[in-house]
């Protein structure tokens, strides 16, 4: 039985885990030079999971910030050619944003970057703890 102690004790573990897989990327961000910030690999990672470009609103939705914090993202995004602004085909009204060539490699390269903080911070662990540690993850995941 876990007590109110325990469960606070427990959160502020996993906010102190966060922290540091976030330090770790943004170490690795500026050591590897890619030329983006945390903020800005976030939304690549998101635009590459949509199947037809999303519309900066769209974005905002799904990234949970307000609009405006997309639009500043993606100009200095596209003014290091990342993404591109595209005109919906249905309505000319509409603008899209879309990853580019440079900004697909980009993403391999913050997979790599995400997979070294991941090595990094589970060293310590068995693969039987690794794969413990994963199955309650997905538990947790999944109540979101």
């Amino acid at each position: 039985m876990t007590t109110p102690d325990s469960d606070g004790l427990l959160a502020e573990q996993l906010l102190r885990l966060t922290r540091r897989v976030f330090r770790i990327q943004k170490r690795q961000l500026h050591e590897r030079e890619l030329g983006v910030t945390p903020a800005q690999s976030r939304l690549l990672r998101t635009l590459a999971h949509w199947e037809t470009p999303p519309r900066m609103a769209d974005l905002a939705e799904r990234l949970e910030v307000v609009p405006r914090a997309v639009t500043t993202l993606v100009d200095g995004l596209e003014a290091s050619g990342k993404v591109r602004r595209v005109p919906d085909p249905t309505n000319r009204r509409v603008i899209r944003i879309e990853l580019t060539d440079d900004g697909v490699k980009i993403l391999q390269e913050l997979r790599n970057v995400r997979r070294a903080a991941a090595e990094e911070i589970l060293a310590p662990l068995s693969a039987e703890q690794r794969k413990a540690l994963g199955a309650l993850l997905d538990t947790l995941v999944e109540q979101c």
